[in-house]
């Protein structure tokens, strides 16, 4: 579970450098940035600064979940980059934050996450609902942008591994 967490980390920093690109865009194109932040991909789907405040949410509740600690609540007001990058930067240093130990347990351990009516065995939870849940939200932020006209491919996506040498 603790590696989970750093591919979280890993991949907000990528959502990061993406809200970078859009901010690059916009200025280059002179488009206000807040066409890309409410743009959509559909008209009953979410916009980009809710994909960005839910992938972020999605990381500190899979955490706080499988940790057994308290879900941090957050407003989820930003309407501008740099918001959404300071939102993801709390993120970041609320997950990691966590030590290894705090998931001892995790896969059998009963959570009952809140605004949900039951309760699940932690490995389901995560790897059923937990992670698809913020990929989900992660891959439609970037789609947002690539839609928008943005300059992004699939390595801005998948970011850089970590090089043994």
């Amino acid at each position: 579970m603790y590696e989970q967490i750093t591919q979280f980390t890993k991949m907000l920093r990528t959502l990061s450098r993406l809200l970078d690109k859009a901010q690059e865009h916009a200025e280059a194109n002179k488009v206000e940035p807040e066409i890309l932040l409410n743009a959509r991909l559909a008209p009953d789907m979410l916009p980009l600064t809710s994909q960005v405040q839910w992938a972020c949410e999605m990381a500190r509740l899979v955490a706080s979940v499988l940790s057994g600690k308290e879900v941090p609540v957050f407003d989820n007001t930003e309407k501008t980059i740099p918001e959404l990058k300071a939102l993801i930067q709390t993120t970041i240093a609320y997950v990691m934050s966590m030590k290894e130990a705090d998931f001892a347990g995790w896969e059998e351990r009963i959570v009952a996450p809140p605004g949900w009516s039951g309760a699940f065995l932690g490995k389901d939870y995560l790897h059923q609902h937990g992670v698809p849940n913020f990929y989900f939200h992660m891959v439609t932020a970037y789609d947002i942008l690539r839609h928008k006209g943005v300059r992004i491919g699939k390595m801005d996506y998948i970011g850089q591994l970590p090089f043994l040498r």
